[in-house]
């Protein structure tokens, strides 16, 4: 009886650490589509569909449009029609776009290596080989729930992943 108090403990205590972590993730991250965020999938892609961008995103095609607007309007982005298809519409960086997207992958990168600046390299070795595990663990037992997010990081509903970065 005991020993399962104490594990309720330390599980309840590993909930509130990773709930603590995602509050902390979601103030630093931008939304799932930002115009920064938008900006990097762009630079790391090339040109891509706006169909392709909305799966990518898991987000409404409505919400998309919205920002890539917004982008378009501050010469972020060009928007053409596909010579393949007229019904698609292809999207790009112009060279302001390019030069913001550098930059917010410059300093994503050196938020990344502040925020584990409190561990050393083996901490962090042994902390990525753990969560790696809880997470291949919670894909497989927790897949077949309704809303379950697939994917990498539970984006673009496992259907569309590019290279495994952060976005």
């Amino acid at each position: 009886m005991e020993r399962n108090l104490q594990e309720k403990d330390g599980n309840d205590k590993l909930i509130i650490n990773f709930r603590d972590i995602n509050h902390t993730m979601r103030f630093l991250y931008e939304g799932r589509g930002s115009q920064k965020r938008i900006l990097i999938i762009l630079l790391e892609t090339g040109n891509i569909t706006q169909s392709r961008l909305t799966e990518w995103l898991g987000i409404q095609s409505g919400s998309v449009s919205e920002v890539l607007a917004k982008l378009e309007k501050n010469s972020l982005i060009v928007r053409t029609e596909s010579p393949d298809d007229r019904r698609t519409t292809n999207i790009a960086l112009t060279e302001q776009g390019r030069a913001l997207a550098e930059e917010a992958v410059k300093q994503r990168k050196a938020r990344h290596e502040e925020m584990f600046t409190c561990l050393t390299e083996d901490e962090k070795s042994t902390l990525l080989m753990l969560l790696e595990k809880v997470n291949t663990d919670w894909q497989t037992r927790y897949r077949s729930m309704e809303g379950f997010p697939c994917g990498r990081h539970g984006h673009g509903r496992g259907k569309h992943h590019h290279d495994g970065k952060e976005q």
